[in-house]
């Protein structure tokens, strides 16, 4: 009985590894940004300290969703587990980070635009809200998702690779998918604030539901169909993209 309780803690080390990472990494940024709210733009960073804000951004907002995939490929290794989950998760964190660098172009160039003039930053909103809403619908979405949800196929590929490198090219492979399934949805944040906590929140709950939950699909959609609703809404309403409100007033 005792063996069986310990082989079940050591597969479920992998994903109390990538749990206690993201509180970690939600530690840090309640802690560090308390009160930035929608503080448009790259909140006055240039690149070098954009990145690892971003980097621990994304960390927290994926790695709860991801953990489920890293006991999963914890499970096919018999020795040095923690070590080879461990890079496995800095190959899928290393996608996110190098995907910081369009992000920060995203949000200065929104920023620029939108503090032009006050129907300029009304455009910007609404398309940024209807690019993640026609994404949400798309074929290429629903095959990003659907490897996201079922990584069976990775976890099999990578297990009979050789080489050091093959935890670390595992881990980027499924971030890579991770990417195509969420990018769009992490561009809302040019939209409601890069370090809004509340929309960071909100958009990883989506995320984690969209993966794990049974209804994913359905949840990928109608966002997306809500995501079409606020690009519309926003012409009315510009306080629902708070960032965007704010560059107007000069926050650039």
């Amino acid at each position: 009985m005792t063996d069986v309780a310990t082989a079940q803690r050591r597969r479920l080390r992998p994903a109390g590894l990538l749990l206690l990472a993201a509180a970690g990494a939600w530690a840090w940024i309640v802690g560090r940004w308390r009160g930035m709210g929608a503080m448009p733009g790259t909140m006055g960073l240039d690149p070098v300290a954009f990145l690892p804000v971003w980097t621990v951004m994304t960390a927290a907002m994926m790695l709860p969703a991801t953990a489920p995939v890293a006991a999963l490929y914890g499970r096919t290794i018999r020795a040095h587990r923690t070590p080879r989950v461990i890079t496995f998760t800095a190959g899928y964190l290393l996608v996110w980070a190098l995907a910081g660098l369009p992000a920060y172009a995203l949000a200065a160039v929104t920023a620029r635009a939108a503090g032009a003039h006050a129907s300029t930053a009304t455009a910007v909103a609404a398309a940024v809200f209807a690019v993640n809403g026609v994404y949400q619908l798309t074929p290429v979405k629903e095959r990003c998702l659907a490897r996201c949800r079922s990584p069976i196929g990775l976890v099999l590929r990578y297990t009979s690779h050789p080489g050091a490198a093959r935890d670390l090219r595992a881990g980027a492979h499924h971030g890579a998918f991770c990417l195509g399934c969420c990018w769009s949805l992490m561009a809302l944040l040019a939209a409601f604030g890069m370090m809004n906590l509340w929309a960071m929140v909100g958009l990883a709950a989506v995320l984690t539901t969209e993966k794990l939950a049974p209804a994913g699909l359905r949840t990928a959609r109608v966002v997306g169909m809500t995501s079409i609703a606020l690009a519309i809404a926003v012409v009315w309403v510009p306080d629902l993209a708070p960032a965007l409100v704010g560059s107007r007033m000069g926050a650039g």
